[in-house]
């Protein structure tokens, strides 16, 4: 076999506006850059109890077991639904958006069976029918999505199903993904058993170490499984000797996505939770005018609308492939069109962490009404860039 000849890495300057990744913030790149040291030195030891005490923040909870995962949002998301489900458990899944069923997937494969309480694709779960379906098939745990990146829905009556759930002495498993660090979340005021997340979105990371934390009900029943977990790498009864008190080797943790996602958390604390939840919601209701101003309909209603992920219905005639491809060969910007039930209906248009900025908000708004216009959509750039001015200015 002949020697490769590859150049020099030279990946191309783009402003991510999809559903993630989002722009990294250069705090966070330097901090990959610094020095490695061994997964159990001491010095990272105590990088691992700043990480764990700066997510405890985030997701607003006193939860002993908070860790980052060593990998992307799916392992967070595994780890939770495979060391919750037990063979035999079922499991009340959400049917409203994509990750509600990849839940339900690997619930399968844990050995649990699934049972969906529907709603259609862009609405939140109804609490009534969350509490209708308890009634019918007794779950043990519930599972939902806080912020559908498929669909751009929020969830907005959190502690009305959590009620529920533990009214039935279910556990609770919240999918945090594309809200951590950019909508409103309060794990332990809630009510939520587990949550998990990732680091590439409204943390905004690179993808590697994703946030999870289980409180003292959830952890009791990972430790108290009468079969053991079918992974061995997201073993949670494995995984908290290591991020517990013992600091037992378990695996070689991913150390400067651990770096990454420290200073990420930094970011946050200093900026203040609250405050940032703000300021998504501020800088993504702008994109939010301008697309509406310009004539576009977004997906979910008002009442659950996710700043964090806005789902921009296209308009007649035009297909994704007209809008995304250009943005991002003659603009740089990367967005990302439609899943599953929603595939070629709508553009996912992101507003997270980093990427959640007034200028970047400006750049997309007036190159998406450019794109459309060059493609004959019956839209008005100027009015949605106009509109989305005068938003940021207030």
């Amino acid at each position: 076999m002949e020697r490769p000849e590859v150049g020099e890495l030279a990946p191309p300057d783009r402003l991510l506006m999809g559903p993630g990744p989002s722009d990294v913030h250069p705090r966070v790149l330097r901090a990959m850059s610094t020095t490695l040291v061994g997964h159990l030195d001491p010095a990272f030891v105590e990088i691992m109890d700043d990480v764990q005490d700066l997510l405890r923040y985030v997701f607003r909870t006193d939860n002993q077991w908070t860790i980052p995962v060593s990998g992307t949002g799916s392992a967070s998301m595994e780890a939770a639904v495979a060391n919750l489900t037990e063979p035999g458990d079922t499991v009340l899944v959400p049917g409203n958006g994509y990750f509600g069923e990849r839940m339900a997937a690997m619930v399968e494969r844990a050995g649990g069976e699934a049972v969906f309480v529907e709603a259609p694709w862009g609405e939140p779960l109804d609490p009534a029918d969350v509490a209708a379906a308890f009634d019918q098939y007794q779950p043990d745990i519930l599972g939902f999505v806080h912020a559908e990146t498929s669909t751009g829905a929020l969830q907005p009556q959190v502690s009305e199903l959590t009620s529920i759930a533990h009214e039935h002495d279910a556990l609770v498993i919240a999918d945090t993904v594309t809200s951590l660090g950019g909508v409103e979340l309060r794990v332990d005021e809630w009510g939520i058993d587990v949550a998990y997340s990732a680091d590439q979105k409204c943390l905004s990371c690179p993808p590697g170490a994703s946030p999870l934390t289980l409180n003292d009900r959830a952890m009791d029943k990972v430790l108290g499984r009468e079969t053991p977990v079918r992974s061995w790498y997201l073993d949670l009864s494995l995984l908290q000797e290591y991020w517990g008190d013992e600091r037992a080797y378990h695996h070689t943790a991913p150390i400067t996505n651990v770096y990454a996602l420290r200073e990420a958390l930094r970011l946050v604390a200093e900026e203040g939770i609250e405050n940032r939840w703000e300021r998504h919601t501020r800088v993504a209701g702008a994109l939010k005018a301008g697309v509406e101003s310009m004539g576009l309909e977004l997906n979910p209603d008002e009442d659950w609308w996710l700043p964090s992920l806005n789902a921009v219905r296209l308009p007649a005639g035009v297909s994704d492939d007209d809008v995304i491809e250009p943005l991002l060969d003659e603009h740089g910007i990367e967005i990302a069109g439609g899943l599953g039930a929603l595939s070629g209906d709508v553009l996912r248009i992101g507003c997270m962490g980093h990427s959640a900025r007034a200028e970047n908000v400006l750049a997309l708004v007036g190159a998406l009404g450019s794109t459309l216009e060059d493609v004959g959509a019956d839209v008005n750039a100027d009015a949605g860039l106009n509109a989305t001015r005068r938003a940021l200015r207030r």
